[in-house]
Formats: structure tokens, C-alpha cells, sequence
């Protein structure tokens, strides 16, 4: 396995017409928006996800978990959960849950930055959002 200064990542941002992408890996901390994967009603076209793990190679896979801002989980937390149990259990990989409280609201921001109007359902926010929970998760890792 390769050292954790060494990783490559792919992270999600999970939901339930999209799932949001990114790539990233350890060594110099840099991340990189994926197209989004479409889903129904959460469900993802697995063949898309297995050529983007087929392709990136992550030895690691984060799973943005939406919880509330008390902590506590929804109906959201327990359908993200269920997606990376998934990943794991139809690939193999090693997944992590990662908190993600206000990306979905960062990512918004940073697009409007960007200039986008205000349609998301074209934007990338939910692969700005996975580029976010990948970079919060490195960020933890130099803190530790």
C-alpha cells in the first residue's frame, strides 16, 4: 500500500440526481473537479463508476456524509452511507466518510464566483462540492 503522503483520492459529493466528482492525490494536495455521475433516485450508473475507478486508481475513496449541523444524521447521511458501503462492497476500495456541512454552500459561492447565474442544475456544484470534501480532508491530514 502506498505511504499516506502518497494516496490517490477520489472523493464523491453524494445525491440523488447527481453525484459529484473529484480527484486528487497527497503528495502535493491538489484536487481537480470530475464531470458529475448521474443518478435516480441515488442510484448511479455503476459502470460509470467502475471506469472512473478503473481510471483514477484511488487508494482511497471519500464519501461526503451530509449530516445536520446539530450532528445529527438524515434520511440524506444514512442514503450517503449506503453508497460508499457500496463502493466497498462492488469494488473493494478503501472508503472513508467525510463530513461535509456546508459544502454544498461553498460550492454555490464559488460558482457564483466563477459566474454562474444561479441555475445549478447545469452547474458543476456537485463537483465543486467533492473537490471541497477532498481538500477538507487533506487539510486534516497535515493537522494530525
Amino acid at each position: 500500500m502506498p505511504q499516506p503522503d502518497h494516496l490517490a483520492v477520489l472523493a464523491f459529493d453524494y445525491g440523488t440526481q447527481n453525484i459529484g466528482a473529484a480527484s486528487g492525490q497527497t503528495l502535493t494536495h491538489s484536487s481537480s473537479e470530475l464531470p458529475a455521475l448521474k443518478a435516480r433516485d441515488g442510484v448511479p450508473n455503476w459502470q460509470d463508476v467502475e471506469k472512473m475507478l478503473q481510471e483514477w486508481k484511488p487508494d482511497l475513496v471519500l464519501v461526503g456524509l451530509p449530516l445536520n449541523m446539530d450532528d445529527s444524521e438524515s434520511e440524506l447521511s444514512t442514503r450517503a452511507r449506503k453508497f460508499g458501503n457500496r463502493l466497498h462492497g462492488r469494488f473493494g476500495v478503501r472508503v472513508e466518510m467525510v463530513d461535509e456541512r456546508l459544502s454544498t454552500f461553498a460550492a454555490k459561492e464559488e460558482a457564483a464566483e466563477r459566474g454562474h447565474k444561479g441555475n445549478y442544475g447545469q452547474a458543476p456544484i456537485d463537483s465543486i462540492a467533492a473537490r471541497l470534501i477532498l481538500e477538507s480532508w487533506m487539510h486534516q491530514q497535515t493537522d494530525n
